[in-house]
């Protein structure tokens, strides 16, 4: 085991790597609970959700621990599942069941162009300015989240976000957690982030914020209602012209998303990692590769677009090295469908901490990008800060994307732009086309 996952190498061992992916499904198992939810709206079986959610998760996590070797989490992705309940079902009047239809299609599409190494390609002509904003820019992105959760930042009419009430208990709880969090990780503990959601989980059943969980062990819903009806619902629909147009809307924009997301997702963690080299993502092949089939398995399980998670950050911060870690985040994914009523004590206000603290350590890469020069200044700038303020880190790459050609060609330096650069600044002029309709 030490010699497949290259533990020497990494300058791992067992135990890190075995905390580190606790770490990384403490961040992210809010997906198990809030992704049921959200496709609830949608007319989707909630307990069902629930258990392909778990099942997509581990699996996708499975493939990307064993086949490309990164500790990098997958589960069904926040905003997708929003896309999918509120604009494809509610919005668009599409089935559950056909734009579970639609998932899976683009899955497959995804598992086709990366097997071709189109998406590697592509990611590889990303000038690493743009690569080093992306990661800042979802640094701060998921850092706000992190605000957000803890009602440190909070909604207003006046100034869009304000700063929160303090003296919330829920709040403080939170705020608890970060100070814990900050002294555990400037001592130098490897292992700061996750020892630091313990105690904040502690402190907040003793003080009566959190409750115990009211049974340990719970019986696992039934997969029946959604699983394979992605290719089900085929046969069970009247085709029109208008419903093809409208389907094949939704597959490009479930492609377009999870492409760019996932895109920024992998580059961010793995450069935290140490991983990149010479601006170029080893591996990157098997590990969009995991990305695609999780997807495509996370359909027919019936459940959204299942796609790199961010919070994978707060694994490697933990020590996380190595595909070995995914490993153990993919058994506690298993693990959860049977002990579902514990993960009540993970709330906002113990997560909140670790996303700020990952937060900070991503934006790091800020470093890395020459400031002083305009040309290159500018798209970085317009990446890092669109993601937290408009909530979408596909309209933060996309604008960095539009602006680098326009700014690298008025400089004199076109020739130094990739030409897929160029293809890319009219694919996003033509995203946000089409979000204007």
């Amino acid at each position: 085991m030490k010699r497949y996952f290259q533990f020497d190498k990494h300058q791992t061992n067992l135990r890190q790597e075995s905390l580190a992916g606790l770490t990384t499904f403490l961040a992210m198992a809010y997906i198990l609970f809030v992704n049921p939810l959200i496709l609830a709206d949608a007319g989707m079986d909630e307990g069902a959700v629930f258990t392909a959610t778990a099942l997509a998760a581990a699996v996708g996590t499975l493939i990307m621990g064993l086949v490309a070797n990164y500790p990098i989490a997958l589960a069904p992705g926040m905003g997708l599942n929003a896309f999918f309940a509120y604009t494809v079902v509610l919005g668009m009047g599409i089935e559950w069941q056909l734009a579970l239809f639609g998932v899976l299609v683009s899955g497959i599409v995804f598992i086709i162009i990366t097997l071709f190494g189109i998406r590697e390609a592509i990611i590889n002509a990303i000038p690493a300015e743009l690569k080093y904003a992306a990661a800042s820019g979802i640094g701060l992105f998921i850092a706000f989240i992190g605000l957000k959760n803890a009602g440190i930042v909070v909604p207003d009419e006046a100034t869009a976000v304000t700063l929160g009430d303090m003296s919330q208990a829920t709040t403080l709880l939170a705020a608890f957690g970060l100070v814990v969090t900050v002294i555990l990780m400037v001592r130098g503990f490897k292992g700061g982030i996750f020892y630091g959601m313990v105690l904040t989980s502690v402190a907040g059943i003793i003080v009566g914020l959190i409750d115990m969980p009211s049974q340990i062990v719970g019986a696992v819903p039934s997969l029946a209602p959604t699983f394979g009806v992605a290719v089900t619902s085929l046969f069970q629909v009247e085709w029109t012209t208008a419903l093809m147009v409208q389907l094949l809307i939704v597959v490009l924009t479930f492609l377009f998303v999870d492409f760019f997301d996932t895109a920024g997702t992998l580059y961010a963690v793995a450069n935290q990692a140490g991983f990149v080299k010479n601006n170029k993502l080893p591996r990157a092949g098997k590990a969009l590769l995991s990305d695609s089939s999780a997807t495509s398995i996370g359909a027919l399980l019936g459940t959204s677009t299942t796609t790199a998670y961010i919070e994978s950050s707060s694994g490697v911060a933990a020590g996380g090295r190595t595909g070995f870690a995914s490993i153990i985040t993919a058994l506690l994914f298993l693990v959860s469908m049977f002990f579902s009523p514990l993960l009540a004590v993970v709330t906002d206000q113990v997560t909140s901490a670790a996303l700020i603290v990952v937060g900070v350590l991503m934006a790091a890469s800020l470093g890395l990008i020459d400031w002083k020069k305009l040309e290159i200044a500018v798209p970085a700038f317009l990446t890092v800060v669109a993601m937290p303020l408009t909530y979408s880190i596909a309209n933060g790459i996309a604008l960095g994307f539009i602006f680098y050609p326009i700014t690298m060609v008025l400089k004199g330096r076109s020739k130094e732009v990739h030409p897929i650069m160029y293809i890319l600044f009219f694919v996003f002029i033509a995203y946000f086309a089409f979000l204007g309709e």
